[in-house]
């Protein structure tokens, strides 16, 4: 397998397995200059100064809005709002668009798997507009039967929420036939892509979707950089987020007149380096081949499922399908807290996330309360997997356990 973590500093140190990538990515070298090339060249305010650096940070900046537009195949970067990360991208549309259009009586669809940064916000939705929450339940492998999303979706469903991957079970959800179904009630969606852009083509005008977030740091790029994809003809209706400086044409004593999008959505000094960045972990990933990095990770993580499965009183939540993980694997081994086998493989320099990976209901459906998460990335490689099955094997004897 080609060696990729040649291309990251903090991966040099061959002794270390980073299998948290689900968390966090790490970042290769030409993100981290991307970024500090900013800095060094062009650190002025964007769309303010009227002077070269501050010209050629606008540049930049916008440049990077053009990246994504182009990554996500949106029409328009008018399309494209700059946020810190998908928590934010999705506490925008609850309030710029849940608030000000959702009523009593109106539902808001969410599957039981959601991570709590696309379910808060439309519990904070619902108690303050009276809008009821909807919960679309999956089966014990992550799956969803058509029968259940079609009695889930009916003409009260004014919006849906719906997670593209599960960052616990690695199952892709439905959500091209759910966004289907929502549209014909006349309702939108927002798609949570946090797993799924680092991993799978996202096309939002295949899916056809109204919103959509993903995280930057998940994709390589530096952290406090996150985007929201929606369509401009509701981000056009919807009112500012944050209100300050730059999102304005004219302010008065007694109001003020919004800028055009996208940057009534960006007020205050944006993250001009980090969307540089983005834009350069972009162009990495696009360099490795998004193909390739599907085929790498399925391949690594079958290697991985086949040799777990066969280890004593282990169990790995989800599909039986070692290809419906998507590079995540959350497991228990009976008798041992999540959080004693993470800290037993980092005494092995593996790199583990243990606790309810922000998805309680899901875990409490499931009968796991807390699990420990092993999640691959293509600049994973066999030897990676090999000590971390050999140290899986010894944790029951190191907790005192005679197998």
């Amino acid at each position: 397998m080609k060696d990729y973590k040649k291309d990251f500093p903090l991966l040099q140190d061959h002794s270390l397995v980073y299998l948290d990538s689900a968390a966090t990515a790490q970042r290769p070298y030409s993100v981290l200059e991307a970024e500090q090339e900013f800095y060094k060249k062009s650190n002025a305010n964007p769309l303010r100064g009227l002077y070269r650096i501050g010209m050629a940070a606008t540049d930049a900046y916008e440049g990077a809005r053009e990246r994504v537009r182009a990554f996500l195949n949106a029409s328009s970067t008018e399309e494209i709002i700059f946020t810190r990360n998908t928590t934010e991208s999705i506490n925008l549309v609850a309030y710029s668009y849940g608030l000000t259009r959702l009523k009593q009586g109106d539902e808001i669809l969410v599957t039981i798997a959601e991570h709590h940064s696309n379910l808060l916000p439309w519990q904070m939705v619902a108690a303050q507009t009276g809008a009821k929450l909807v919960f679309l339940e999956c089966e014990k492998d992550g799956s969803f039967l058509e029968k259940n999303i079609e009695a889930a979706v009916s003409e009260k469903t004014k919006l849906a929420a719906i997670g593209h991957i599960s960052n616990v079970l690695g199952s892709v959800a439905p959500v091209e036939k759910i966004i289907k179904l929502v549209h014909q009630k006349g309702g939108v969606v927002l798609v949570d892509a946090a797993q799924s852009a680092p991993h799978i083509t996202v096309d939002v005008e295949k899916l056809d979707a109204d919103f959509l977030a993903f995280s930057g740091h998940k994709l390589m790029a530096p952290m406090g950089i996150g985007v929201l994809y929606g369509k401009k003809a509701l981000l056009q209706k919807m009112p500012p987020f944050l209100r300050g400086g730059e999102m304005i044409d004219k302010v008065t004593r007694e109001g003020a007149i919004y800028t055009q999008l996208p940057h009534k959505f960006e007020a205050g000094t944006v993250n001009a380096a980090g969307a540089v960045g983005l834009a350069a972990a972009i162009d990495y990933m696009e360099q490795v081949g998004i193909e390739n990095i599907q085929k790498r990770e399925q391949k690594l993580t079958k290697i991985a499922f086949e040799q777990m499965q066969q280890i004593p009183y282990l169990k790995i939540l989800g599909s039986t399908k070692p290809e419906e993980h998507h590079g995540i694997l959350s497991f228990t081994i009976e008798g041992v807290h999540p959080h004693d086998i993470a800290s037993i493989l980092d005494e092995s320099n593996i790199a583990v996330r243990a606790g309810h990976h922000c998805a309680q209901p899901l875990l409490e459906y499931l009968g796991d309360k807390v699990t420990t998460r092993a999640s691959i990335a293509f600049y994973n490689d066999e030897e990676d997997i090999e000590h971390f099955i050999a140290c899986l094997k010894e944790i029951r004897r190191r907790m005192g356990y005679g197998d």
